[in-house]
């Protein structure tokens, strides 16, 4: 009997496996060649998602019917491509005689004629950071790039809608969002209505995000499975009262098909329509394949056990999709199913009870529930997002009951009923959201609402999982508290450090810019934060920070800011805002804001010292003097640091150029030697020159730079320049996040090739 489970095992785990590749192979087919990437393409298409509105544009996917561009073959051409419009305005002073001028209203379905400039999916690569490129393969994008404005094609409608069921779907979904936004204008929680309702959560404020991932509730903010169901078991509780009575009519319908029947039928049908405006997310996903796997079950007369139909929905999810497992919602919405399954496995209630009674027991229960997924969910909130919210089981007492029972019916009220009447009902549910919203506020900004840690190991993981399984076994479980034990390596972890009189470097792949954590024994220090993306994104906010909270680091001793040039710059607000940071070095002027909002600053000048755990920290630039003068960019008064163990250092020039690297060469030489350079300004042309080179004689040299920058960093002969002084290079947007040790010798990793994964442009 065992050996037949192995074997039968065995046999479903490579037909997966088989499965899953073929699935892969097949999708990374349809890829941009990349002899047309940066190439300006024509071609005619169909919107085929919901327009996601920017700053100074809009973004949205094109599904590719034909190529124009004689040059281009169709069939190695990806069919499916996400494009972003811009108005000249947000465009750059170099590119804005090639990108569209005005920007027209882009609806889903509309059938268009653009010019483009595509790439490969790229996205930036980094430790516990958000992995963009295999997000675009899961939604079937197999390219990126940008309208332009074209001397041969121009831009051009050609049909206001193509028909076709995914077509419709996400037009009703456009008309809800604008019908919100027409009902809302300028109300800061419009978005979290748009999300309950058509589940685009992209119109949510990071801060929100914020307050609502704190209190633990984040799982509310969307279509969830609990959304799903009510709303699914609404439609079939009243279409089964109508079919009970015939419609009022005399057709006796009961006898042709039973009442129950007809009623899983229509609430499958009703979640079906529902999930299919939430974009059919995972925890979406689940909910209809169970909602129809019981529809199924009653309609063949059989009975299936709840985790029998749990079990179900994982094979099919998986089946239509396989990258499903690599995002969190996957894993907490099977997760705390299973954990309700576990703590509800054969328990039963009297059924002779009295209202008073009942009452009591459902309470009993509602709690019980709310214990169970809190609980058994802590190892999985650790492991995915390094802390767990404490004040969850009260905000989600408040808020389960609130969004799911009379936020969500008032918003899809809202979405069917006409104006004025919708406009009412939208006003009422935005009041109850920011009355909800300042009691979340409260519970999240005391210190204690969560408790953060460092990313555990799997085996810790597995073993607090061991804890909460023991902890919620059912009364009369010997030692159920000792399952607590299990927990402590997870919940009591401490940030890893190099030892003594070593240091770990981190170079972040930020795009273009600059960012690089420096770590000795007891302390940490980040040079540079990364650029500005838009109001709700930055390098600080979108790579540094997650990478922080993973590693459980809450705080800075000192913060550099080389200068004031956005791609150095741009995440400063955000860490400022997130993490104590004892100090901020920068040779930015006082009235930045950067400097307002620092704890401490202080101005970075040449011959500022110190050593933190045996290792030698030195300002060589800016010089003092420099500070008196107007006539210098901010490139000039990067702030230079040195970082030196007993064998090994670091040079940080920041975008100094030629004129500063000459003076470093000439006033102190004897400090420029180091074993790892940061090329200066990305690896411009204005920097680098031959003599810095020699004077530095770096064993390696490392670029931070954007993949296909519009600055074309490194310039090429400065590349080749390093090459031919026997350097090492490195670059981020090649080899992602680099890791380096400073130990007794020099060691370093490539996140791309030490996280390598099928999806990756190579």
């Amino acid at each position: 009997m065992l050996a037949r489970k192995i074997c039968v095992g065995t046999l479903f785990f490579v037909l997966g496996f088989s499965y899953a590749s073929l699935y892969a192979h097949l999708a990374l087919q349809d890829q941009l060649p990349v002899a047309l990437e940066a190439q300006d393409i024509a071609m005619i298409g169909v919107v085929d998602s919901l327009p996601q509105q920017l700053e100074q544009g809009v973004r949205f996917q094109f599904s590719v019917e034909r190529v124009i561009s004689e040059s281009v073959d169709f069939k190695e051409f990806p069919k499916k491509v996400s494009l972003g419009w811009y108005s000249a305005l947000g465009a750059s002073n170099t590119d804005q005689k090639r990108t569209a001028a005005a920007m027209p209203d882009i609806k889903p379905g509309q059938r268009w004629r653009l010019t483009a400039r595509l790439q490969r999916p790229h996205g930036n690569a980094n430790p516990y950071g958000f992995d963009y490129e295999v997000w675009l393969l899961e939604q079937g994008v197999r390219a990126t790039g940008t309208v332009r404005e074209s001397d041969d094609f121009s831009n051009l409608k050609q049909e206001d809608f193509v028909p076709g069921i995914a077509h419709t779907v996400n037009r009703i979904r456009y008309a809800i969002r604008e019908k919100i936004h027409a009902s809302l204008p300028n109300n800061p929680y419009a978005g979290v209505i748009v999300a309950l309702v058509i589940g685009d959560q992209r119109e949510i404020a990071q801060s929100d995000w914020k307050i609502f991932n704190r209190t633990g509730i984040g799982h509310l903010i969307s279509i969830s499975g609990l959304h799903i169901t009510m709303v699914s078991g609404m439609f079939a509780g009243f279409i089964f009262v109508l079919w009970r009575r015939s419609f009022f009519t005399q057709s006796q319908l009961p006898l042709l098909i039973p009442a129950q029947k007809i009623a899983a039928i229509a609430g499958a049908g009703m979640a079906l329509f529902y999930v299919a405006l939430a974009g059919f997310g995972v925890p979406a996903q689940r909910t209809l394949v169970m909602l129809i796997v019981v529809a199924l079950a009653m309609l063949g007369g059989r009975a299936m056990s709840i985790s029998a139909v749990l079990f179900v929905a994982l094979g099919t999810v998986v089946v239509f999709d396989p990258w499903a497992v690599l995002w969190p919602g996957f894993w907490l919405s099977f997760g705390a199913v299973a954990v309700l399954l576990y703590v509800t496995h054969g328990r039963t209630e009297k059924s002779d009870q009295s209202t008073r009674e009942k009452l009591r027991t459902m309470f009993r229960g509602a709690l019980r529930t709310q214990y169970a997924v809190t609980v058994g969910l802590i190892p999985l909130s650790i492991l995915l997002f390094a802390q767990v919210s404490l004040v969850s089981p009260i905000a989600n007492a408040i808020a389960i009951p609130l969004i799911s029972f009379v936020i969500t019916p008032l918003a899809l009220l809202g979405a069917l009923l006409p104006a004025p009447l919708a406009t009412w009902i939208f006003q009422v549910t935005h009041w109850l959201i920011v009355q909800l919203v300042h009691f979340l506020n409260l519970l999240s900004v005391e210190a204690l609402a969560v408790w953060a840690t460092p990313t555990p190991s799997f085996f810790f993981f597995a073993l607090a999982s061991f804890g909460t399984i023991w902890l919620l076994a059912p009364r009369g479980w010997p030692y159920r508290v000792l399952g607590l034990v299990c927990w402590l390596p997870i919940i009591c972890s401490s940030p890893s450090a190099p030892q003594m009189g070593e240091m770990r470097v981190t170079a972040f792949d930020v795009g273009q810019g600059m960012a690089v954590l420096v770590e000795t024994a007891n302390h940490r220090l980040l040079y540079d934060t990364g650029p500005y993306y838009s109001p709700e994104s930055d390098g600080g906010s979108r790579v540094i920070l997650p990478y922080l909270s993973a590693r459980g680091i809450r705080a800075l001793d000192s913060m550099v800011v080389s200068h004031n040039d956005n791609d150095h710059s741009g995440g400063a607000l955000s860490l400022n805002a997130a993490l104590q940071i004892a100090t901020t070095m920068s040779s930015l002027k006082t009235d930045s804001p950067i400097v307002f909002s620092a704890k401490n600053h202080v101005r970075c000048e040449a011959g500022q010292k110190w050593r933190w755990d045996e290792v030698e920290f030195e300002i060589l630039q800016p010089f003092a003097v420099s500070y008196e003068s107007e006539k210098w960019k901010p490139n000039a008064r990067s702030c230079t640091l040195k970082i030196s163990t007993q064998k090994l250092s670091l040079l940080l020039p920041g975008d100094i150029e030629a004129v500063q690297e000459d003076e470093l060469i000439h006033l102190i030489p004897d400090k420029l030697p180091a074993t790892v350079l940061l090329a200066p300004h990305h690896g411009s042309g204005t920097s680098s020159t031959p003599e810095f080179l020699k004077a530095v004689h770096p064993e390696i040299a490392i670029f931070q730079v954007g993949y296909n920058n519009r600055y074309h960093h490194p310039k090429s002969e400065v590349f080749e320049r390093y090459d031919k002084f026997g350097i090492k290079r490195l670059r981020t947007d090649a080899s992602g996040a680099l890791s380096l040790h400073f130990g007794d010798t020099l060691t370093y990793s490539e996140y791309r090739k030490s996280h390598a994964r099928y999806w990756y442009a190579r």
